[in-house]
């Protein structure tokens, strides 16, 4: 890995928003808010219009992002960016008005339908992006990618670009207490395949192995307390700090056969889509255990689910138990207790398969991952 890329700008603690104004007011003229109904109305996004109003920044307001982004909202929000004469963007929410910020900003000064874009690099100079999470999980504001679904073809795009990466991002730990118990597990557990997948990838590397054992550590500690005790603000406080080291991490060094193939699952049958990795980590992970014992030891004695007395292929082991045991604590449904018809799963087995394989991420397994390899964990989810 010859190339880091992080935000330029950021800015954490309660008092984040008030250190941002200043640097946010620099980077143009009138804003689009990019958000959902629920944060529109919020407290935390009256605090965001007053810091606009403090600096004499002005803005407008899209807050049609219900659910995980598709291309259709992200077409309307283009619409309301040009006709408001909007010259950069700030998200605030999850991970969707986040991901759906970077979209507008990438298709506001590219031709064609975002879908046009799927599968290839974003280039080029975008409008300035301000990346303010809710939640702490799908580390959006560290990240250059962005995930829109298709909704003619059924699937979740991933698209990507050095310039998608947020100018600034503003991490504060009181705007994530209000988060519900299902959405803190789906979105933490989303945090901890982020950080296993990057350090158990072919492209990690010092810099994210570091950050990625760092996050590992502090969701398996603070993620099932915070789980417990949503007003718990020290456990808030480190899983967004873990959501951002561990979205820096795949930033860098991307992600592995987890994502690959619970993408699809979100695309058909709308599982929010950390809940969908959170389904997928014992077979996935079980299944990718063996390309590297020595990897997944050390994430193991990391969180001390295993000594430096275990050799290797039991650490590693003891580690994929320890993840069972976290998502055992955040109550993660199996697919059938959350509704899925098993028929109607089967019935498209062939297509996720060849959809997660065709993502590219399952690439980035240290161990070949074929169709066949995925039809068969599908296969056992279920």
């Amino acid at each position: 890995m010859s190339q880091f890329v992080t935000p330029h700008y950021i800015f954490t603690g309660e008092n984040a928003l008030d250190d941002a104004k200043n640097v946010i007011g620099t980077f143009g003229k009138k804003a689009l808010l990019v958000t959902g109904r629920h944060i529109g109305k919020s407290p935390m996004f009256k605090s965001l219009t007053d810091a606009l109003n403090d600096i004499g920044t002005d803005y407008a307001v899209f807050d049609g992002i219900t659910g995980e982004p598709t291309d259709t909202m992200i077409a309307e929000g283009l619409e309301i960016y040009k006709a408001e004469n909007c010259d950069f963007l700030i998200g605030i929410g999850g991970g969707s008005p986040l991901d759906s910020a970077k979209a507008i900003a990438a298709m506001s000064v590219n031709p064609g339908k975002i879908c046009d874009y799927n599968g290839k690099v974003i280039e080029g100079k975008v409008p300035p992006i301000v990346a303010i999470p809710t939640t702490a999980g799908t580390g959006s504001e560290a990240t250059k990618f962005t995930i829109v679904t298709d909704t003619e073809k059924g699937i979740k795009m991933l698209l990507k670009g050095d310039c998608l990466v947020p100018e600034a991002a503003v991490i504060n730990p009181e705007y994530t207490v209000d988060m519900p118990k299902t959405v803190t597990a789906a979105t933490g557990l989303d945090a901890l395949t982020h950080a296993v997948e990057a350090y158990t990838s072919v492209k990690a590397g010092d810099l994210t192995d570091d950050l990625a054992v760092s996050a590992v550590k502090r969701i398996v500690k603070y993620l099932p307390r915070v789980y417990k005790n949503g007003c718990d603000m020290k456990a808030r406080n480190q899983m967004l700090i873990a959501a951002f080291e561990a979205g820096i991490c795949i930033n860098n060094s991307s992600v592995t056969i987890v994502h690959g193939m619970s993408r699809p699952i979100g695309a058909l049958f709308h599982v929010p889509h950390g809940l969908s990795n959170a389904m997928l980590l014992k077979e996935c992970i079980g299944f990718a255990l063996d390309g590297t014992y020595e990897r997944f030891a050390e994430l193991g004695r990391a969180v001390g689910a295993a000594t430096k007395d275990d050799v290797d292929e039991m650490a590693a082991k003891k580690f994929l138990a320890k993840l069972s045991e976290v998502c055992e604590a955040c109550e993660v449904p199996t697919l059938k207790e959350y509704g899925i018809d098993r028929d109607k799963f089967h019935a498209v087995i062939d297509k996720m398969a060849e959809d997660a394989i065709a993502s590219g991420s399952p690439a980035n397994t240290r161990k070949q991952v074929t169709k066949t390899d995925c039809i068969e964990i599908y296969k056992k989810l279920i």
